[in-house]
């Protein structure tokens, strides 16, 4: 069995005094991937900002990698290993593609010419500006930017709403070979279950503020019955 690189033990978590989540409990293995799911509202980003520090928490432990990271601030958990993809991007617009990946840079196997290589639609732009660059390349740069810190876990929250098909099948690719490929840990948030289901390793089906549903990826592919009941959706 792989040592586990994630734990969440009875967390309860919102904004303020409001809970969105109540005794959230699961763990991520070294090298594996997970594809967190729900319908909108049920707090899949509300976990995904609670990984990285930023709600409120009420309740229950997070570590990584054996570490108790759940009172460390923002940075301290990047600094321990979390890498994260937030919706907004968050990418510094006044600043080169060069530029963003090198401002944020870490030690380690991920550097700017392995990010390019990976996107080369960036390659072609490193010396562009982050405002400069479609929706999707900016999507591509904050995934970068996010493996320069060289993380134990990636975190990717909707990273293909609202971009063009071929650009999705440029960073599918990307997942697939970062979590399956390289074996980097991962918990990637979709809406569209057939998406991602073929990346991941693993799946969670968030519904009210719990988890109503849990299986690995590929028996959801086999038999995507749970996702109808759960989401309203099939995985083809």
């Amino acid at each position: 069995m792989a040592e586990s690189l994630l734990e969440v033990q009875g967390l309860t978590c919102g904004y303020g005094d409001a809970v969105v989540l109540t005794d959230i409990s699961f763990s991520l293995a070294m090298g594996r991937s997970l594809a967190l799911l729900g319908r909108n509202g049920t707090g899949k980003t509300t976990l995904i900002d609670t990984l990285v520090g930023v709600t409120h928490r009420h309740a229950g432990r997070l570590s990584l990698a054996g570490r108790e990271i759940q009172d460390l601030p923002v940075y301290a958990r990047a600094a321990s290993g979390i890498g994260w993809v937030p919706q907004e991007r968050n990418i510094f617009k006044s600043l080169t593609v060069d530029e963003n990946l090198s401002a944020v840079a870490r030690p380690g196997p991920w550097n700017a010419q392995r990010v390019f290589e990976l996107f080369p639609r960036l390659a072609e732009r490193k010396k562009n500006l982050g405002t400069q660059l479609s929706g999707g390349e900016q999507q591509m740069l904050a995934f970068g930017r996010a493996l320069m810190l060289n993380p134990r876990l990636l975190l990717l929250d909707e990273p293909l709403e609202g971009l063009a098909p071929i650009i999705i099948e440029e960073l599918l690719r990307a997942i697939r070979r970062v979590a399956r490929e390289e074996g980097l840990s991962s918990i990637v948030v979709e809406q569209h279950p057939h998406m991602v289901l073929g990346v991941t390793d693993d799946c969670i089906v968030l519904d009210r503020g719990s988890i109503a549903y849990r299986a690995d990826s590929a028996t959801l592919l086999d038999d995507p019955a749970p996702l109808d009941r759960w989401l309203g959706v099939s995985a083809h």
